[in-house]
């Protein structure tokens, strides 16, 4: 009887492990996409630009915030390995410091052009105000070493369900590319 009970706390335990990042999404996508089309197909969100300009760009048209929200934009700005900065839309809250985003084109080799699904974004600003984050780093499997500055959110027209927005991110990423 012992046995049993140590084997059904294995597996409850098991049940209860973080999820794995998924990496390559189930169904086929383009692998030529960029972050902005892409941010600017899932999200709804009609802004144009380089990444870095968003943040100004949406000033009087979107609201924007220091909280992350399912179907808002995080801004990354500009650096010298990300010249037109980077966006990434917000699919799901993990902790108060810890969110999952889709994105596309971010990385290097395989993963340059393609769509990253519910990928991890860690707030590791002092203020906790989400202005210095870290981001998924698919080769290594890891959260990256990299801290990047962030602008904030742009938040979405209306709220949107974690679940739709899964459910766009083939169209997304078809339109994103030109094909659709």
């Amino acid at each position: 009887m012992h046995r049993r009970s140590l084997l059904g706390l294995l597996i409850l335990g098991a049940c209860a492990a973080p999820e794995r990042v998924r990496e390559t999404p189930a169904v086929s996508l383009p692998s030529d996409v960029s972050c902005v089309p892409f941010a600017r197909a899932l999200s709804g969100i009609a802004l144009s630009g380089d990444a870095h300009l968003w943040w100004s760009a949406a000033e009087g048209r979107y609201g924007r915030g220091r909280e992350p929200v399912p179907g808002g934009v995080l801004v990354i700005g500009r650096t010298r390995a990300l010249p037109q900065g980077h966006l990434a839309v917000v699919v799901g809250r993990v902790g108060p410091r810890e969110i999952l985003v889709t994105h596309a084109n971010w990385g290097s080799g395989r993963e340059r052009g393609r769509v990253m699904e519910n990928q991890r974004v860690v707030d590791v600003s002092r203020r906790n105000d989400w202005t210095s984050v870290r981001v998924w780093h698919p080769p290594t499997n890891t959260l990256g070493v990299t801290v990047y500055q962030a602008n904030g959110f742009i938040l979405p027209p209306q709220a949107v369900d974690p679940a739709r927005l899964a459910a766009l991110v083939p169209t997304a990423a078809w339109a994103a590319a030109g094909t659709l």
